[in-house]
């Protein structure tokens, strides 16, 4: 199951996307409307228990492992309001971003950007400051001007620019730890395409013409091959409102590109990989030749959005644009070096400096470094020698993917981190939201 999505009852378990997380002996409630949710909370208050939420488990950390009762988000989902004056749309927050999507597109709206996976809930995407890559507004979390949220004494705060600002400014990436999202507003914009356009590079050319690509397109995404010279580039480009100029690509190639190779071949290939390490490098080298250039118009969404089928292990960090390409330059160093070998591709975005306080691009633009493994691959030594090399380069880990850091550590990078602490213990003094996880990187 979903790891998620199992029967209610008292010794109900979960585990996450990548099975690197579960918890067994559970309370697991669905709750259908706010007063569910208060009476849920409160209860667990009164017994000196926790509630979490947990949505579709794509996080890789515990952020979302439930120690006792774990309410499912199957009863909140959909649009609930939308404003066209204002270009708003609020949506329950347990929706997932695949079926806002497909909403937005029906009243001829969308979001600004988005990350390349849309499986999660709405409330698990802006808790872990999910992010895409380039625009304006890279992270989901930036796209939020409203929450309704309960907190851990179960009382119903409605947040807005009118409504206890101060609160929304720092629960837009809230970690889960500040109370159970009701409820979220977008900022949307009309439905707008993008022209995407995807080749290989040398590592040279592509390190040596990357401040150009991020300057010249809207959206840039690169992959580097590990033990390779090359590097896949994707580039999206905004065309404006005028969807007769779709061009998306021919069903059979998207079948062939996205679904059967990207997923079904890759996956195949990887878990053989798993028992044939050696053989790595030659694989990656075979691939990366392999990948050839195709350029598609279509909506927003279809383009940022990716299947993603085949289960990994993922630890990404956020540092300052200034330092992204000296930071990969070290990375690739490293590794060469570690004797290890590595068959998922090293990815590299970007982000605009944002102003949501725990947001991994808060106050400064931003490079992201994404590092994978197979779901049956030991990640341990490749993760901390990448993330030795994310230190040193003042990197910020992803609150929802895997990384050793803690509050002693963490504080420092965020100037808000104080702050942050200074509301948890107004909304939910007791700990009713506390997990292992909210007790490494926030403290107890």
């Amino acid at each position: 199951m979903t790891r998620s999505q199992m029967p209610a009852g008292s010794s109900a378990t979960w585990r996450n996307w990548a099975g690197l997380e579960s918890a067994r002996g559970l309370r697991a409630v669905t709750p259908r409307s706010v007063d569910e949710i208060v009476a849920e909370v409160r209860r667990a208050a009164d017994r000196g228990e926790t509630v979490k939420v947990a949505g579709t488990g794509h996080s890789f950390t515990g952020i979302a492992r439930p120690e006792h009762t774990l309410l499912l988000p199957g009863g909140l989902k959909g649009i609930t309001a939308v404003d066209r004056e204002a270009m708003t749309v609020t949506a329950l927050a347990g929706t997932q971003l695949k079926v806002l999507n497909a909403e937005l597109e029906r009243l001829g709206l969308s979001l600004h950007n988005m990350g390349d996976i849309a499986e999660q809930t709405l409330a698990g995407a802006i808790s872990t400051g999910t992010h895409g890559t380039g625009g304006r507004a890279a992270g989901l979390a930036a796209q939020v001007v409203g929450l309704e949220l309960v907190t851990g004494t179960g009382e119903l705060l409605r947040l807005s620019a009118t409504e206890h600002p101060d609160v929304l400014d720092l629960a837009r990436v809230g970690l889960g730890a500040l109370g159970v999202l009701v409820s979220i507003t977008f900022s949307v914009e009309p439905l707008f395409l993008l022209r995407a356009e995807e080749r290989p590079l040398s590592w040279d050319e592509g390190l040596a013409t990357f401040d150009e690509l991020v300057s010249d397109h809207d959206h840039v995404d690169m992959y580097w091959f590990p033990h390779t010279d090359r590097l896949l580039t994707k580039r999206n480009t905004r065309l404006g409102t005028d969807l007769s100029l779709a061009a998306p690509l021919p069903r059979w190639r998207h079948r062939l590109d996205d679904d059967f190779l990207s997923n079904t071949v890759f996956g195949l290939q990887t878990a053989a990989l798993n028992r044939a390490p050696r053989a790595i490098p030659a694989a990656n080298r075979f691939a990366s030749r392999m990948l050839g250039a195709r350029t598609y118009t279509d909506l927003a969404h279809k383009v940022f959005v990716s299947e993603r089928r085949v289960v990994f292990r993922e630890m990404e960090y956020a540092v300052p644009r200034a330092a992204g390409l000296a930071a990969l330059t070290e990375v690739r160093r490293v590794l060469d070096a570690s004797g290890l070998t590595v068959s998922f591709p090293i990815e590299i975005r970007v982000a605009p400096a944002d102003d949501v306080p725990l947001s991994t691009a808060y106050d400064r633009d931003t490079l992201y470094l994404a590092f994978h493994v197979h779901q049956r691959t030991d990640h341990a030594r490749y993760f901390a020698l990448m993330e030795a090399v994310m230190r040193d380069h003042d990197g910020r880990p992803h609150w929802g993917k895997l990384h050793t850091r803690d509050a002693a550590s963490l504080a420092p990078l965020y100037p808000r981190f104080d702050d942050f602490l200074t509301l948890r213990d107004r909304l939910d003094p007791t700990r009713v939201f506390t997990n292992d996880y909210l007790r490494r990187v926030l403290g107890s």
